[in-house]
């Protein structure tokens, strides 16, 4: 029924104007505002909505992974722009904060709504 519908997925955040400068400003992504949420171009075509929630709780969880073809570059390219690469326990992290074992290469971060993303790189 819906497999010809055009989908996007969205996320709440708590300040539109710093999810807007970090989507854009450090990220370098394409972002545009109207009727009170963001529009986060990616590649290819798709995009994400980032909407004001007043009594928003971050995302327990990753809500966008960026694939790219160099983990350890995206991550000292993020750092570089002020990004912190985020921790957890259980996880061997090396000291950028690379996952190297059980999947592809990974790193997390979060948002200025403290939303989980990620940076992966395929083995």
């Amino acid at each position: 029924m819906l497999s010809g519908a055009n989908a996007f997925s969205g996320f709440s955040v708590d300040d539109l104007s710093k999810a807007a400068a970090f989507y854009r400003d450090t990220l370098g992504l394409e972002v545009s505002e109207g009727d009170g949420m963001l529009r986060i171009e990616l590649a290819h075509g798709a995009w994400v909505l980032a909407y004001l929630k007043p009594n928003h709780e971050p995302a327990t969880f990753t809500i966008l992974n960026f694939k790219v073809d160099d983990v350890e570059q995206a991550v000292d390219d993020l750092v570089a722009r002020g990004v912190t690469m985020k921790r957890y326990a259980g996880f061997d992290q090396d000291a950028r904060g690379i996952v190297r074992e059980g999947g592809p290469y990974v790193a997390w971060f979060t948002d200025p709504a403290d939303n989980v993303l990620s940076v992966l790189q395929d083995r």
